[in-house]
């Protein structure tokens, strides 16, 4: 169903933060790429578990049993909200980082030397840095390259995948540029030569319903940050394939997925905050399941935030001395993410000067540094970064413009 600025008026009670001011204004959290604020759902369902259920998992006692079935309905909570066969498919972790260099563990001591990783000049570094690492044990890593707006090079992935090709890790959506990449060529090439395909969703998941079955990926990884929750990391892998995997773990760790890549005791208490973003997702939408009501709202809210990130786009690459970076918004997928430049100033001087406003928004490479570099940006001091969510509005839209020409006209 539609989201509307109603609604958007509506969802921002729901955050604490939002009531937060800098200066005598309303902080406007513009910085979503970097994480999202938490609605008070979250934070409850988080301090309920330390009240109800505070205890390690399969003890003989009440609050360990339920900290079991607690575990295990956030787990069918996450397949469901990323569209996987089911609960097996999910682990979790520290963050998204940590799972991907446990997966790049396991995967290179599938790998022998000579075989190849094609990665992305576009990832962040969490999708690049775990890969780059096998070329300690004679890996190749293939790189593909960024094209001029903020593409991948459909040609140069095509190239870069061949018979050695054992696994290509891409990203689904950019956090740096907002770019939706082509997630059906890169499925089609790698299947054609057998390697398997991991997609990095952390950009992805917050603003587009995620379908795992229908990418027909082999790996999945996100981030509960990014999607109203806390800090969790989420594996979700192709059923059966983990088990194959030689994993880090303790002997005394259950060796099935999927617990077999998850080492130490998980935060109990994040957890029920992850499966309570989801469910404050769902409520967004309509259907007779979850799935269904996470679709629909997924759809609303993406259609909303899009709304604010193409007028802001086109606003402020009107205005003189600003250049905007990443694919442009003719009608094709793209997340409400919005990188730009401005002339005579650095990007750290443009943040710094709208944090003074209370505007929020990030400047830099945002660990997508590679990307950065093969624009030529890390010259420059990278980029000003703005991203939209569900709880911003026009007005916030409206500060941050008339900050930005205010900034563009004065001299750096």
């Amino acid at each position: 169903m539609p989201f509307t600025a109603a609604d958007c008026r509506r969802a921002r009670l729901d955050f604490p933060s939002l009531a937060r001011t800098f200066g005598g204004r309303p902080i406007a959290y513009l910085d979503g790429p970097a994480g999202a604020q938490v609605p008070q759902r979250v934070i409850d369902a988080i301090a309920a578990y330390y009240r109800e259920a505070n205890a390690n998992t399969h003890g003989q006692f009440a609050t360990s049993e339920e900290s079991d079935a607690r575990v295990h309905g956030v787990r069918e909570k996450v397949a469901t909200f990323l569209g996987a066969a089911d609960w097996r498919s999910i682990s979790f972790g520290a963050n998204m980082t940590t799972l991907n260099f446990a997966l790049s563990h396991a995967l290179g001591r599938a790998f022998a030397p000579g075989d190849e990783v094609v990665i992305t000049q576009l990832d962040h570094e969490a999708n690049r840095g775990p890969w780059l690492a096998l070329g300690e044990r004679g890996v190749v890593v293939r790189e593909v390259g960024l094209q001029a707006d903020g593409t991948l090079d459909p040609n140069d992935l095509a190239a870069q995948i061949g018979s050695r090709t054992r696994l290509v890790a891409m990203g689904l959506a950019s956090n740096a540029l907002g770019t939706v990449n082509d997630l059906a060529l890169a499925r089609r090439l790698s299947r054609a030569v057998g390697a398997w395909l991991l997609v990095d969703a952390v950009h992805y998941a917050p603003h587009f319903a995620v379908d795992f079955q229908a990418l027909d990926a082999d790996f999945l990884l996100c981030s509960a940050y990014k999607f109203y929750g806390p800090h969790v990391g989420i594996l979700c892998c192709r059923p059966g394939l983990l088990d194959s995997l030689s994993t880090d773990r303790l002997r005394v760790q259950d060796p099935a997925a999927p617990f077999r890549i998850e080492t130490g005791t998980l935060n109990h208490a994040a957890l029920a905050g992850v499966g309570a973003a989801i469910d404050y997702l769902a409520s967004w939408g309509e259907g007779p399941d979850l799935r269904a009501r996470l679709v629909d709202a997924m759809a609303g809210i993406g259609a909303w935030e899009g709304a604010l990130a193409r007028r802001y786009a086109r606003e402020a690459q009107a205005i003189p001395g600003v250049s905007r970076h990443g694919p442009a918004f003719d009608g094709g997928r793209r997340a409400p993410t919005v990188s730009l430049t401005v002339a005579g100033h650095t990007a750290e001087a443009i943040a710094r000067r709208l944090g003074e406003r209370g505007i929020q928004v990030w400047d830099g490479h945002f660990y997508a540094l590679r990307a950065v570099e093969a624009l030529g940006l890390d010259r420059v001091g990278g980029l000003v970064r703005t991203g939209f969510l569900l709880y911003n509005t026009e007005e916030e839209v409206d500060r941050l413009l008339a900050g930005l020409r205010e900034i563009a006209a004065a001299r750096g």
